[in-house]
């Protein structure tokens, strides 16, 4: 692979991968046909204008037009993330990490995903994000030190599932 295709490689969990698939079905099969409705509709009402309706039905459709575009290309270069069962040696995309801040003894366990997954609210976090980033390729007892905008946070990876 080229850095180019490296570049464009979208990291997927099953979950992911299901997730993207059944909104591009939604997209297509059920909102860009409601759009066209509206468009209609709005179409009716006579002079375009200065319709606001049809304006932002328009705009709708571009919207959905533009996310049908990118989860097609994402899904076309989606590289599905292996899950893997028990403890691990290294932190690695799909793995599952509890680390605890050196500072306050706080744990926190964070799935690491590749970016078109991350959900930082539900502990999913991207390979690409500070942190995720710098446990990449760590192993359990390692201290890792990312840094905030409020200044460095010191980690210690305490289990990698």
């Amino acid at each position: 692979m080229s850095n180019n295709e490296n570049e464009n490689v979208v990291y997927l969990t099953p979950e992911g991968l299901k997730k993207l698939k059944e909104e591009l079905d939604w997209r297509i099969n059920v909102r860009r046909p409601e759009i066209a409705r509206q468009i209609e509709v709005a179409r009716k009402d006579g002079d375009l204008s200065e319709n606001a309706g049809y304006d932002e039905a328009k705009y709708q459709a571009g919207m959905n037009e533009g996310r049908i575009m990118e989860l097609q290309h994402r899904l076309k270069h989606a590289v599905i993330i292996e899950q893997n069962d028990g403890p691990a040696e290294i932190v690695e995309l799909g793995r599952t990490v509890t680390i605890i801040d050196k500072e306050f003894g706080d744990e926190e366990v964070y799935t690491i995903v590749g970016s078109a997954e991350a959900s930082p609210g539900d502990g999913k976090i991207s390979n690409e994000s500070p942190i995720g980033g710098a446990l990449m390729g760590k192993k359990v007892g390692d201290v890792v030190i990312v840094s905030a905008p409020g200044g460095e946070i010191v980690f210690e990876i305490v289990n990698i599932a």
